[in-house]
């Protein structure tokens, strides 16, 4: 509904028609089989354009769709660990950690505890630093370790790369001098 009685208006393929009042604006509208959509409404007169109102809200949905398509997300994953846990079964659930902070996802570690273990939550504590301890430089602690009377939990989140938390990379084996051509020279360690 345009109340303004002159409005300066714009076709279809963005060339301007003029200033004319909204009602001859309606009727070169509905001529082409379009609708008039006041688009400045501020502006002296207010700027109106002819268009197909329908396709225009459908293209900015899908605009707005492709945009969250391409967005990463990163996903709230939860292991779950007991204080007694085997080496195996150990090694196996910090693969899938490992896994989930290369993906950019945070991961929540719960130490479960059962009957006798609540009276000693240091034990979970244990596995908790063991954790992150072997987890290294793909996540970080965010927040304090968490006590319930039957978990002890804490959140591991991905370190970003070449961010400031980023490790350093180191190499193993003897330092090497590169030279024209990519060719690799070995320097001499300390102390030879």
């Amino acid at each position: 509904m345009i109340t303004h009685r002159e409005i300066r208006v714009i076709d279809e393929d963005k060339k301007p028609l003029g200033v004319m009042s909204a009602s001859e604006a309606l009727v070169v509208a509905r001529q082409r089989g379009l609708d008039l959509v006041e688009i400045a409404p501020q502006a002296q007169p207010p700027v109106c354009r002819v268009m197909d109102y329908g396709k225009f809200l459908y293209e900015l949905h899908k605009r707005d769709h492709e945009a969250k398509r391409h967005q990463k997300q990163a996903l709230l994953k939860e292991i779950k660990f007991r204080p007694k846990i085997s080496v195996h079964d150990y090694d196996f659930k910090l693969k899938h950690v490992r896994r989930f902070l290369e993906e950019g996802n945070k991961v929540k570690i719960t130490i479960m505890l059962r009957g006798r273990e609540r009276s000693r939550p240091e034990m979970g504590q244990q596995v908790l630093l063991r954790i992150l301890e072997d987890v290294g430089p793909l996540g970080h602690q965010d927040g304090d370790v968490r006590k319930q009377d039957w978990a002890v939990s804490a959140l591991l989140v991905p370190v970003k790369a070449g961010g400031k938390d980023a490790k350093a990379k180191v190499s193993s084996g003897s330092p090497k001098e590169v030279q024209g051509h990519g060719e690799e020279k070995d320097l001499p360690q300390e102390g030879q």
